[in-house]
Parts: structure tokens; sequence; C-alpha cells
């Protein structure tokens, strides 16, 4: 059996199934001569050749029956309904592929613009990052005014705007401090805090800044 061809049908197959649907429904009943194939290019407004293999798709499946100088006979019914629904099923399956093939451009597509979108937040987020805060690391000396106060007492994010993310004690690290923590000399705050701030935060522990 010859194949119908890529989707979307070829001309050829087009006209085959065309014909066939007329037999199964019982336009042209077997035994019937339908058309020669000059007054079938003529109907269907193709070359001879379209109808040639129009007609021998349909010869090949049993269908009709082409013979020189008779012209061309209905042969089966049968055939033709059966011929019809593998046509059924494979457009079907063309249809699903196609529909599948699309879905994964557009998968791709997707997932390329969610790529390139998360790299420029990224980008931004850490350019925002640096233009807005920085970590400092401060060592509370035995004469800052916050040695024995918690950090709810010493109000230092009220006061500084800023969070301290850690404290390094004893070789010990204290990670997301609670507000009742007491401050104790020698400690080492991690602090998160915006550059314009910065003295704001040395000079409530009684430090000086470091250089730039």
């Amino acid at each position: 059996m010859e194949a119908l061809g890529s989707h979307p049908l070829s001309r050829y197959a087009t006209i085959a199934i065309d014909i066939a649907t007329r037999i199964a429904r019982g336009e042209y009943r077997e035994g019937q001569k339908i058309f020669g194939r000059s007054t079938l290019a003529g109907k269907y407004n193709v070359s001879p050749e379209t109808i040639r293999r129009a007609l021998t798709l349909l010869q090949d499946t049993d269908i009709v029956q082409v013979s020189p100088g008779v012209g061309v006979v209905v042969k089966s019914q049968r055939a033709a309904e059966t011929f019809l629904a593998e046509c059924g099923q494979r457009q079907v399956l063309r249809d699903m592929q196609e529909r599948l093939h699309r879905l994964l451009r557009e998968r791709d597509r997707i997932n390329a613009e969610i790529e390139k979108l998360m790299n420029e937040l990224l980008d931004y987020t850490f350019k925002m990052a640096g233009n807005l805060q920085r970590i400092e690391e401060i060592r509370i000396l035995p004469t800052s005014p916050l040695v024995g106060k918690s950090l709810a007492e010493a109000e230092f994010r009220a006061r500084t705007g800023s969070t301290v993310l850690s404290i390094y004690r004893g070789g010990e690290e204290i990670l997301s401090p609670q507000a009742d923590t007491v401050i104790h000399a020698g400690d080492i705050l991690i602090v998160l805090a915006p550059p314009e701030l910065r003295e704001q935060v040395y000079n409530l522990v009684g430090g000086v800044p470091k250089k730039e």
C-alpha cells in the first residue's frame, strides 16, 4: 500500500479518501463504473498524474479495480470502510504528534524565558544587595556600652536599621540570635547594615568604623 505522505495529507491522498468515502456511503456501488481518469481529473481540478496516484492507492487497498479500456470500477465497499478507519486512526496519530511537537516547542521557549528571567533576577538581586546593604564584622570591646545588654535592650535594629546575623563567641557561632541574647565583651557581631548607617552601628557599639 502506498504511504499517504506526511501531515498535512497530499492532494492525491485527499482525493482517494473522498472517493472511498463516497463508496462507503453507497454513492458508488460495488461493480459500478465510477469515472475515467480524465473525468476525475476535471472533477477534482488536478493533473492526470495526481488522479493516477489516487487510483493506485485505492486499487492497492482493493477498493477499486482500474482496467485499461474499462475504467474505474468499484470493487469492495468493505475495503473502503476499512481504509477510511485506518486513515482516521493515522490522522488522529498525526494530530497528536503535531500537538506534542507544538507543546514541546512551547515548553522549550518558556523554559528559555524562565532561565533568562531567573538570571536577570539574580543579577538584579545581587546588585541591589550590594548597593543597599553590606556585611560588617564588629568586635565588642570591654569598654562598649552594649556589654551586658541584650539585643532588645540595646535597641540594635531600631537605632541602626541593621540586623545581627550571628555572634561569634569563644570559637562558637550563635546563628540568628534572639532578642534576649546578651552581648559579651570579645563577641564578634556579624551585622547586615545599609552602607549609609554603618557609622551609627559603630557609634552604638562604641567602636571605630573600619576604613573602606
